[in-house]
């Protein structure tokens, strides 16, 4: 019984030998499979950097022959193969072939995920990275990511201020040659690609791509924050912005960040004063390229947005978009400090600073601020002296739309706002409104340096001046300086001896309004004149 456990012992010691040869065997087998690996690929090594014909022109190098003769031809410009179709000449045989299926509509290559289809295998491999996030192409300096290694090439430019491409006609220099070519169609009015749908035509083949998605409800790209859903990954990329505060463009003069690039290419011109949208009727220059689009309407008196309820048109949709709120009452937005509703945010904005005291638009001319940029832009035209507005009746005109306005008012001979205390009739409410404060003696504007009230804004703005220490307007006879225009008016006929105003009772005529009514006084026993609705008692020298 005690003879098995040698036996045993024995066995017991064979396997783990066994197992040693076996381990040491494997070994061997992948040493000698990693030696002919590596063998293979130091031989594929030195194939793939094998390229023995070289560009006498760039340097550029290549493996075979027919691809540098292919080369050559980028710099020679020769364009051996055309289309007959419509003429278009290219240096290789296989960009005329891919070009051929712009005209036939083939696209042989589709995608397995969402059966769009495409011209080129190269355009297919891209559009799969949309549905991967995949971004292989890296930039050194910023670490960020590119689908395409045309992106990155064009995104490195960023780094560098450096802008090789100018156009000859404006001077203007560009980063990318193609950004130039596009460039020069807004100097030719070019649109060379148009929609099939409603043949509106682009500068750009982007352009043209974005507008095509206007003709469908297709929104594939939605916002996992609030479900908002958009036809472009890009749209998406930049709504996605709204909630996470990021505002990766930074302007170098002020440190204003934005959210897109182009809001800082048009804040930057603030800075820098350009303005590179210029009118060809009035020569006017813009900023942006949608102001001049809308100024435009301006000359041909085109108003495509109609409102479907009154029916009044519009020359832009923004516009149509504020007056619809008209029609429903909704005033969404509130200030926080006084509980006024307002239908539109930037009016919201415009008025929070009535509390802050913020006026950020800057006169550069006598530096008197604003809080509005339309108030800046009006008042302009009192350095420039330009009146772009007249009247079609009587010829006079003026700085600003509003006062025009008003001025037509004048030639009509409806006047449907009366006053129920005296039966005086108006032709604006807003002028009624005014009018109202002379009898109930109610004075809502205050001057905040002195206290003195007012009825009308505008008396309050006309006060404000007294305080200012500049005094932009001064008489080219005696020097005096004035903080407004009409004193420099009145002023003037001092020495030229004018007296507009005259008495229709003794006749005797006065420079200014005011000191005919203090002579009134000596007609009516020193009892203070009151001017008459219908201004009998004094006329004006014609």
């Amino acid at each position: 019984m005690s003879e098995p456990e040698p036996l045993e012992i024995k066995q017991e010691q064979e396997e783990p030998q066994h197992q040693e040869n076996k381990e040491q065997k494997q070994k061997e087998k992948y040493e000698k499979t990693k030696l002919q690996k590596g063998q293979t690929e130091s031989s594929k090594q030195k194939t793939y950097k094998k390229k023995p014909f070289s560009c006498g022109t760039c340097g550029k190098v290549f493996r075979q022959k027919r691809s540098l003769i292919s080369h050559l031809s980028t710099h020679t410009g020769k364009k051996d193969f055309s289309c007959r179709t419509c003429g278009k000449s290219f240096c290789q045989k296989s960009n005329l072939t891919r070009h051929m299926m712009i005209h036939t509509g083939e696209k042989p290559f589709s995608c397995r995920t969402c059966e769009k289809s495409f011209c080129q295998k190269s355009s297919l491999i891209s559009h799969i990275r949309t549905h991967t996030d995949e971004k292989p192409f890296s930039c050194g300096t910023c670490g960020k990511s590119f689908r395409h290694k045309s992106s990155l090439i064009c995104h490195m430019w960023s780094h560098t201020d450096e802008k090789p491409f100018s156009c000859g006609t404006c001077g203007k220099s560009f980063r990318h040659k193609s950004s130039l070519i596009c460039h020069m169609w807004s100097h030719t009015d070019e649109k060379p690609f148009s929609c099939g749908t409603c043949g509106k035509g682009f500068c750009q083949k982007s352009s043209l791509v974005h507008h095509m998605w206007s003709h469908t409800d297709e929104k594939s790209f939605s916002c996992g924050s609030c479900g908002k859903n958009f036809r472009h990954q890009s749209s998406l990329t930049i709504h996605m912005r709204v909630h996470t505060g990021e505002k990766p463009f930074s302007c170098r003069t002020c440190g204003k960040n934005f959210r897109q690039k182009r809001y800082l290419t048009r804040h930057i011109r603030i800075h820098t004063g350009e303005k590179p949208f210029s009118c060809r009727t009035c020569e006017r220059s813009f900023c942006q390229k949608n102001s001049l689009t809308i100024h435009m309407t301006v000359h041909t008196g085109e108003k495509p947005f109609s409102c479907r309820t009154c029916g009044k048109g519009f020359s832009h949709k923004s516009n149509l978009t504020r007056h619809t709120n008209i029609h429903t009452d909704e005033k969404p937005f509130s200030c926080r400090t006084c509980g006024k509703s307002f239908r539109h945010k930037i009016s919201l904005t415009s008025h929070m600073r009535a509390h802050t005291g913020e006026k950020p638009f800057s006169c550069r001319t006598c530096e008197k601020s604003f809080c509005q940029k339309s108030s800046l832009t009006s008042h302009m035209t009192v350095h420039t002296g330009e009146k772009p507005f007249s009247c079609r009746t009587c010829g006079k005109s003026f700085r600003q739309k509003g006062n025009l306005t008003k001025h037509l008012s004048t030639h009509a001979v409806v006047k449907p706002f009366s006053c129920r205390t005296c039966g005086k009739s108006f032709c604006q409410n807003s002028s009624l409104t005014s009018h109202m404060r002379t009898h109930t003696s109610e004075k809502s504007f205050s001057c905040r340096t002195c206290g003195k009230s007012f009825c009308q804004k505008s008396s309050l703005t006309n006060h404000m001046s007294t305080h200012a220490v500049v005094k932009p307007f001064s008489c080219r006879t005696c020097g005096k300086r004035f903080s407004q225009k009409g004193n420099l008016t009145s002023h003037m006929r001092t020495h030229t001896g004018e007296k507009l105003y005259l008495c229709g009772i003794c006749g005797k005529g006065f420079c200014r309004k005011d000191n005919l009514f203090v002579h009134m006084t000596t007609h009516t026993c020193g009892v203070s004149y009151v001017q008459p609705v219908e201004m009998a008692s004094f006329q004006i020298a014609s």
